[in-house]
């Protein structure tokens, strides 16, 4: 959907519209990814931080690949956790699946007292310029 020079992409997941939002905005050479979690194309969450982490960089690619941009575009991201040593150890040891050079995104780990779902345990917000 474009509009006012803003071009916008979806998951087709039921709270966007209960909510209200867009799961990635673009305008110009930049793309704000709101906040995404690690569900599948159901909407179903994944068991454990480590596999949501690795869902919810998938659904951040997919929606960058909308945009005809990679991973190698993101400049900053920031990860709001539940638990701080989990999630700390997630992105760790796994950085070099989600990002070719991980040292090239400026990165903040924040931990939070509750996530939109009862079970999410990782959210990721993210920034990506062309």
């Amino acid at each position: 959907m474009q509009h006012q020079n803003k071009e916008t992409q979806a998951l087709g997941m039921p709270w966007e519209d209960d909510y209200g939002y867009a799961q990635a905005v673009k305008k110009g050479d930049t793309v704000w990814i709101a906040g995404q979690l690690g569900h599948d194309e159901k909407g179903v969450l994944a068991q454990g931080m480590e596999a949501q982490m690795k869902q919810t960089y998938a659904n951040i690619k997919t929606l960058l690949s909308r945009f005809n941009m990679t991973m190698d575009d993101v400049v900053e991201e920031v990860l709001y956790v539940l638990d701080m040593q989990t999630a700390f150890e997630a992105r760790r040891d796994n950085k070099a699946t989600f990002y070719t050079n991980p040292k090239s995104v400026a990165s903040t780990i924040v931990v939070v007292s509750g996530l939109a779902l009862p079970d999410q345990l990782v959210e990721i917000k993210i920034v990506a310029r062309q």
